[in-house]
C-alpha cells in the first residue's frame, strides 16, 4: 500500500467521493463499540471539511461529543471506488452554514425547512483517508479470475493508498 501526503493524493480522495450522496459515519457509542449510521454528505466546496446535517437531539451527537474521533466510509460498487475517512468531529448550530447546505431534499427529516430549530451539522475535519480505485469492467475481473486460476497469483488489484490531510 502506498502512503501519500501531496494535493494530487487528497484530490483523488475528493475525486472518489464527490459524487457520493451517502456515507456511513461510525462513531463510539456509550458502550465503546463503533456504532454506524447512513449520513447524506453535504460538500459543496471541499475545504478539508464533512458536512453533515443532523438532529441535535440524535444519541450521534451525544457520541460525538464524548469521542469526537469518527470514520466515514463511501462505497460505489458499480465503479469498485471505496474511501474510509478519518477525521474529527463537531456538533454545532450555525444557520448561515446550515443555509450555505441547504436543499430541498432535507425537507424529509426537518419539515420545517432550515429555521427548523432541531437542524445541526456535524462537521468532520478530515485527517487522513484510505481508498481503494480497482479496474470496474466485467472484462477485467475475468481476466483477474483467469490469471489467478492459471496462475496461481493476485490480479493487480487497482490502486490503494492512504492519505494524510
Amino acid at each position: 500500500m502506498e502512503h501519500r501526503d501531496d494535493q494530487a493524493a487528497r484530490d483523488k480522495v475528493l475525486s472518489l467521493v464527490k459524487d457520493a450522496h451517502i456515507a456511513m459515519l461510525a462513531s463510539r457509542g456509550e458502550d465503546g463499540h463503533l456504532h454506524a449510521r447512513p449520513m447524506g454528505t453535504k460538500t459543496v466546496n471541499f475545504d478539508g471539511y464533512l458536512w453533515f446535517f443532523t438532529d441535535i437531539d440524535s444519541p450521534k451527537v451525544v457520541e460525538i461529543r464524548r469521542d469526537p474521533q469518527v470514520l466515514v466510509t463511501y462505497s460505489d460498487e458499480s465503479k469498485q471506488h471505496y474511501v474510509s475517512i478519518s477525521g474529527v468531529a463537531e456538533v454545532l448550530q450555525d444557520k448561515a452554514k446550515a443555509k450555505e447546505l441547504w436543499s430541498e431534499a432535507l425537507r424529509v427529516w426537518f419539515p420545517k425547512g432550515v429555521d427548523d430549530p432541531k437542524i445541526g451539522l456535524v462537521k468532520v475535519k478530515v485527517e487522513g483517508a484510505e481508498y481503494w480505485d480497482s479496474p470496474s469492467s466485467t472484462m477485467l475481473y475475468a481476466y483477474g479470475y483467469l490469471k489467478a486460476m492459471t496462475t496461481g497469483e493476485r490480479p493487480n488489484g487497482g490502486e490503494n493508498a492512504t492519505v494524510r490531510f
